[in-house]
């Protein structure tokens, strides 16, 4: 089955495609042109007439970007602004990367009619009230104050969002929003990889071949020293504004909106643009295809997510590979789960933005396993933390992976005794940022082992069928 793309989901595929363009600096752009910017932009797409064949299971997903457009471009007269967070996942956090920059677009009629682009560090430079950080940051990063820029702690979008929209208004704006967007920098790379190479005068080319890294030594790397004057390092970012112009000029065609299309709909599905809506059936919309971001509350059979927090402050998760073996074993009194997560640190040498791996790493389980082995968790003796969320059993440790290493690290727990072989299922959920990791699951039974192999690009469901339950 496939079907037609309307006026309506086509502006609506534009609409989320642009406003991931103004993550990584298109509000510089629609600034400058704010009474033709939403016009002559979704005039491209609207004027596409040719049929585009779509796999059955995307209608959903269309219809909810119809749903979103029309009330992104409602014309009623009300203003609504929208907060986006540029997030850097060669740093890894639990909610995608470091949060280092965000942008504030209100929309009025279907217009952007003002845009606000600023380094987090100038909002947290604003917040004079002191906030205890969670526990691994007081301990490994030694912070002493929690602000916006650490805002995304959990894997939990929306509580990241309500985080962050706290911390901005401590930072003095606004604080509530209409939507919030959390994007992820390999974006750049997907989105040039549509739009061919851009060359910026003075910067170089950037081809969609490790430019996101190439974009963050060239804003950082110059500004480290501690003589740089204030307003160099403040002005450091603006050669993404010109990016963003051409990379926009570029990708609105009527050429490229197949292209376009598959791309906003990889990013949503593979949590590298996550979504957020005030508006509770908007909220529902996106949750109902799990654009939101969300860790599940009320799945009932297995459950795996593991999730990073980089704690040595550098883009060090740019080098690091992970893989991921599970085995649940039904053979004995107990069911037990062993979670093996391996890190293969590929960096050759340490620099500026690059060290030996250090993280802050969570293993939620489902809500009654209970830890019972740290023979073989190489994180030099540090103890592993057992905590509840989401209702979910949370297993935390600190991980150390030298470079050039690879390092295998595993823990095993019981799991609830309502888990069992019979029409056995796991749900993992995907952390944002870690890209594609390849996962083996292993179920062992009296009458033999189930194994299945994957790749962890989105949340994956696996099911087993044992031979017992194929004879029935």
């Amino acid at each position: 089955m496939s079907f037609r793309f309307t006026k309506g989901r086509i502006i609506a595929l534009s609409i989320i495609a642009i406003l991931i363009l103004g993550a990584i600096g298109t509000g510089f752009y629609a600034k400058s042109h704010k009474e033709t910017f939403a016009a002559q932009t979704l005039a491209v797409f609207e004027k596409v007439s040719q049929l585009l064949p779509i796999a059955p299971d995307t209608k959903k997903e269309i219809d909810v970007m119809s749903t979103l457009v029309s009330a992104i471009t409602k014309s009623d007269g009300v203003i609504r602004s929208y907060l986006i967070m540029l997030q850097n996942n060669a740093e890894l956090r639990p909610g995608g990367g470091f949060l280092g920059q965000y942008a504030i677009l209100k929309i009025k009629d279907g217009q952007l009619v003002s845009t606000f682009v600023e380094d987090a560090n100038l909002l947290d430079q604003r917040i004079t009230v002191k906030v205890t950080p969670p526990y691994p940051f007081i301990q490994y990063m030694q912070l002493r104050s929690w602000k916006f820029r650490d805002s995304n702690f959990s894997p939990d979008f929306p509580t990241n969002v309500a985080k962050a929209q706290y911390f901005a208004r401590l930072g003095g704006e606004a604080g509530t929003y209409d939507g919030v967007f959390a994007v992820n920098s390999d974006v750049l790379d997907h989105i040039l990889a549509i739009s061919g190479p851009v060359a910026i005068p003075g910067y170089g080319i950037y081809d969609g071949n490790g430019s996101a890294m190439k974009l963050e030594e060239q804003v950082e790397k110059p500004y480290l020293g501690a003589d740089v004057p204030a307003d160099l390092k403040q002005a450091r970012k603006n050669v993404m504004k010109t990016l963003a112009t051409q990379i926009l000029s570029r990708v609105a065609t009527v050429d490229n909106i197949p292209k376009v299309s598959s791309l906003v709909l990889d990013e949503l599905r593979n949590k590298t643009a996550q979504l957020w809506f005030k508006d509770p059936e908007l909220e529902t919309a996106v949750t109902n295809v799990h654009w939101d971001g969300s860790v599940t509350k009320d799945w009932t059979k297995d459950y795996l997510m593991v999730v990073d927090a980089n704690m040595g402050a550098l883009k060090t998760d740019y080098y690091v590979k992970r893989s991921l073996d599970y085995v649940v074993d039904f053979t004995g009194d107990q069911p037990k789960a062993t979670v093996t997560y391996t890190y293969q640190h590929t960096a050759t040498h340490g620099d500026w933005r690059t060290s030996d791996y250090h993280s802050y790493a969570r293993i939620y389980a489902p809500t009654g396993s209970k830890y019972i082995d740290q023979s073989r968790l190489h994180t030099g003796g540090i103890s592993t933390q057992a905590s509840t969320d989401f209702n979910k059993t949370i297993f935390g440790y600190k991980v150390d992976c030298l470079i050039g290493q690879t390092l295998p690290t595993a823990i095993s727990y019981t799991l609830p005794s309502t888990i069992t072989p019979d029409n056995y299922e796991l749900l993992i959920q995907k952390q944002s940022g870690v890209g594609t990791i390849p996962v083996t699951i292993t179920m062992k039974t009296k009458s033999g082992d189930f194994t299945q192999k994957a790749d962890l690009t989105k949340d994956l469901h696996i099911a087993f069928t044992t031979a017992e339950q194929q004879k029935k």
